[in-house]
């Protein structure tokens, strides 16, 4: 924040230093500092400057941060497990290496995302460890199975062009970090439901079991879709608060209209319909309408009752188990590097 956040440090040299740093005045930091320090905080937020990771911040706005950068992270990871399921089974070589393509860059996303977490203090294999204990969450989308190879294509078409609509407001995030790193998983996702709109197109206009298993596909992925979004804004219990600190730019209803909107034309073009009765464009709102989402079913699945949570999470915690040697002998390999570079300096 270049005119108004503390630095990390400031809190351990003094209210003087702070002010100095920041161009708070020397009397907002006498006996008072925090409020100084949270006066000069909102400033920032409000004048749409970035927060960095040495920057003072309150401790709300940092675990606010974690919690969902996390849970954005561990999408990317669990994520990989339905499509990964189909490369083995592709239809042809170019398939199996647009897939393969697409399931290594969603762990390169969660790489970028568990980064961005560290710099607000705390460390991979914590959050790691509440992953596989239950005690944080990954997107709900990833608990159904992928049935077909048409599931594919719409988890590029529907869930990962839900992800854009959601995630591209987070470019502009207030976290300097998890803003940028957002720029590069923007992109990447963006040609990844590119991939899954051609794939579905591809089937669409093949042979009538072709199609119709692309209509099948889309009829199952479209409602979880929709639920991507979170909870409606009147029973989201972060959205407001995100929102006032510039974390988010949109509520969930907002950015969850738009994606109706987008996706509407787009399966017009597909020939595929979208599995509600009650979708019809609004003349006076200028927007589509669209059916009563079944929130029951969405916080059955977040709360472990999914058709996949088990298995996401038994396949997660295996992985990581059998990929222990693989971290034990990479930092043993840094430690050997390390010794030799003080040796050499000696």
């Amino acid at each position: 924040m270049a005119t108004a956040a503390a630095h990390h440090t400031a809190q351990q040299t003094g209210p003087q230093a702070y002010g100095a740093q920041s161009g708070v005045p020397d009397t907002a930091c006498g006996t008072d500092d925090t409020a100084a320090y949270q006066r000069a905080f909102d400033a920032a937020v409000a004048a749409d400057e970035r927060v960095e990771p040495r920057d003072w911040m309150p401790d709300a706005y940092r675990a606010t941060l974690v919690r969902q950068i996390a849970q954005h992270a561990h999408s990317e990871i669990i994520g990989m497990q339905p499509e990964a399921n189909w490369i083995t089974r592709a239809p042809s070589l170019r398939r199996k290496a647009i897939l393969m393509a697409k399931v290594q860059d969603e762990a390169g996303h969660g790489l970028y995302l568990y980064s961005a977490a560290e710099t607000l203090g705390t460390s991979r294999e914590d959050l790691l460890d509440k992953l596989h204990t239950g005690r944080q969450k990954y997107s709900s989308i990833f608990n159904y199975p992928t049935l077909t190879w048409a599931d594919v294509g719409a988890i590029g078409w529907l869930v990962d062009g839900a992800a854009i609509t959601n995630q591209v407001p987070l470019c502009r995030c207030s976290y300097g970090p998890y803003a940028r790193a957002m720029v590069r998983v923007c992109k990447e996702e963006s040609f990844h439901q590119r991939q899954g709109y051609e794939l579905l197109l591809a089937l669409s206009r093949g042979t009538p079991e072709q199609h119709a298993m692309a209509q099948d596909a889309v009829d199952r992925w479209w409602w979880p879709s929709l639920m991507m979004f979170g909870p409606p804004d009147d029973e989201s219990a972060h959205s407001a608060q995100s929102m006032a600190w510039k974390i988010k730019r949109h509520s969930n209803d907002e950015l969850r209209q738009r994606f109706v909107d987008i996706c509407v034309p787009q399966a017009e073009s597909l020939g595929l319909t979208l599995p509600d009765p009650d979708l019809k464009w609004n003349e006076e709102r200028g927007h589509h309408d669209f059916g009563a989402i079944d929130w029951t079913e969405f916080w059955e699945v977040l709360k472990g009752n999914g058709p996949c949570n088990e298995q996401r999470m038994t396949q997660r915690r295996r992985a990581h188990d059998e990929g222990a040697w693989v971290r034990e002998s990479a930092a043993a390999y840094a430690a050997k590097r390390n010794d030799e570079a003080g040796a050499g300096r000696g």
